[in-house]
């Protein structure tokens, strides 16, 4: 906790104008419980849940998610076989729970472009802190190493870029920061992810959201779960559309999304999974965002396997309050070249054809990517499962 918490005194002046970037001032740090800080086992800590609860400052819903949540990490990683799994766990959940404690008495509310708060808790490195003991590095791998060196180039020539992605876990964001902290750290710590509402009202999973630039958008797949909200929703996407147009008019900027609109899922007779697929009129938006920004913009397709870690329930759920399942697994993630929507454009004749083309062009460079890692993590091939289109590596 020290690690992440700076000197108040020295802290103030950037926390409160950090917290006003992000459109919400937490005023340094609010007054709360703090007695999950002090948990020094996992009695203790389980004692601390049932207290909080009799004191009236956490939901009996939240308070089952929090003892959930520190069940399974804790059993992922004492999977993992680390030598110091207890010390891991005890560590990263007090922090953990912590935070959600304090989302829960002084909710955090975001804005449509939300800026990570580092100061004065850096929730950025809380989160890549937690997330790390769960993936099993030496059964992961990055995809044309390379291509992500090309692609820091053009955000310093001040060119956007913009990463069409499938979706795997809540966890993605850390994960793909982690998978590329040695290598390209602008990367992992500069990109601005596209999130929709559910990260950012589950308790659970707000303070690791709060860590991440983010455009905050209401997905499709819950944009009609409150029929009287649907209008409301919309006008929301809106605004943080035009967000996203002004933050790519400036240039350098780097975004990820997923245009399937939300996380894969398995196959429901095969159990096998598979990136879901992209929907053609989000992939146009984001081309015609970066086409009328006035500054040079390139989409690329990017790959990410990592359902293992933290798979998503079989089907989508309305309610919050997900079950959080948790394992230590390999993770891979790769990118591919750029592909011209001109030359696509060029042999097509309506709009409609040319999107859905430009669209499936990317998605198939996508599940391409996804099933060379797949060979390798799944497939125990390793390195070895790569191809003259996927260059695998383990640059840690």
């Amino acid at each position: 906790m020290a690690e992440l918490v700076q000197d108040k005194d020295s802290a103030q002046s950037a926390a409160t104008a950090a917290a006003a970037s992000s459109g919400h001032e937490r005023r340094n740090e609010p007054a709360h419980s703090r007695k999950f800080l002090d948990v020094r086992s996992e009695e203790e800590l389980l004692s601390c849940i049932k207290k909080e609860i009799e004191a009236g400052k956490l939901p009996p819903n939240v308070a089952a998610g929090m003892e959930e949540l520190y069940q399974n990490y804790r059993n992922a990683v004492i999977e993992s076989g680390n030598p110091k799994a207890d010390e891991i766990v005890l560590s990263n959940m007090t922090v953990a729970l912590d935070r959600i404690l304090l989302d829960v008495e002084d909710p955090f509310v975001f804005s449509s472009h939300h800026k990570a708060i580092r100061e004065p808790f850096d929730y950025y490195i809380f989160g890549q802190n937690y997330i790390r003991p769960l993936i099993d590095f030496g059964n992961s791998f990055v995809g044309n190493l390379s291509l992500f060196k090309d692609i820091e180039e053009k955000l310093q020539q001040g060119h956007n870029v913009v990463l069409i992605s499938n979706h795997q876990t809540e966890a993605d964001p850390a994960i793909i920061s982690l998978l590329l902290e040695k290598t390209n750290p602008y990367i992992a710590e500069n990109t601005i992810f596209v999130a929709g509402d559910r990260v950012l009202a589950d308790p659970l999973c707000k303070p690791f959201s709060i860590g991440r630039n983010l455009i905050c958008v209401y997905s499709k797949k819950h944009m009609f779960d409150i029929p009287e909200l649907t209008e409301t929703k919309r006008k929301a996407n809106t605004r943080s559309l035009k967000e996203m147009a002004l933050l790519l008019r400036g240039g350098s900027q780097l975004i990820w999304i997923a245009p399937s609109g939300g996380r894969d899922r398995p196959d429901p007779s095969t159990g096998e999974w598979y990136p879901a697929p992209f929907d053609a009129s989000s992939v146009d938006n984001m081309r015609r965002l970066i086409q009328h920004s006035d500054v040079p913009g390139h989409l690329f397709p990017l790959a990410l396997l990592c359902y293992d870690i933290m798979p998503p329930p079989s089907q989508v759920e309305i309610e919050l309050g997900e079950k959080r399942v948790i394992a230590f697994n390999g993770a891979g993630l790769s990118v591919a070249p750029e592909i011209s929507f001109d030359e696509i454009a060029a042999t097509h004749k309506s709009p409609e054809e040319v999107w859905e083309a430009y669209s499936k062009a990317l998605f198939d460079s996508v599940a391409m990517q996804y099933n060379v890692l797949k060979m390798a993590i799944s497939g125990k091939q390793g390195l070895g499962a790569s191809t003259a289109d996927v260059s695998l590596s383990q640059p840690w």
